[in-house]
C-alpha cells in the first residue's frame, strides 16, 4: 500500500470487508465509474460476492467479478497530492490491467 494512487488488479484486492474504490467495466448502458465496494460473506440478503458501499439491507448492490476490473485503497484525508482531485473521485482506469503474467 506504498503507493495508495495506483489501480491494482482485482485479484489482490482485500476480502476481508473493508472499503475500497473499484473500477466497474462499461456496458452497454454507461461508460466505466468508480465507485466504493467491499467483499461481503454469505448472508441472509446474498451470496458471497463484491458490493457497493452504499447497499442497504434488502436492496443489496451486488458486482460479479468480471464487472470490476481493478482497485485502489479509499485515499486517506492528509495525503496531500492525491488521485482525488476536487472532483471528488479518481477516473475509472481505461487501460488494461495484466492478471497472472502476460498471456504469451
Amino acid at each position: 500500500m506504498n503507493e495508495p494512487d495506483r489501480w491494482r488488479s482485482m485479484a489482490s484486492a482485500p476480502r476481508d470487508g473493508s472499503r475500497i474504490l473499484v473500477t466497474v467495466r462499461p456496458v452497454e448502458q454507461g461508460p466505466a465509474e468508480v465507485d466504493v465496494a467491499y467483499w461481503s460473506r454469505a448472508d441472509q440478503f446474498g451470496t458471497e460476492g463484491w458490493r457497493a458501499a452504499d447497499s442497504y439491507p434488502g436492496c443489496v448492490i451486488g458486482y460479479a467479478e468480471p464487472e470490476l476490473k481493478c482497485w485502489m485503497p479509499l485515499p486517506q484525508a492528509n495525503l496531500g497530492k492525491s488521485a482525488i482531485k476536487a472532483s471528488g473521485m479518481p477516473r475509472p482506469f481505461e487501460g488494461e490491467i495484466e492478471v497472472d503474467g502476460s498471456g504469451i
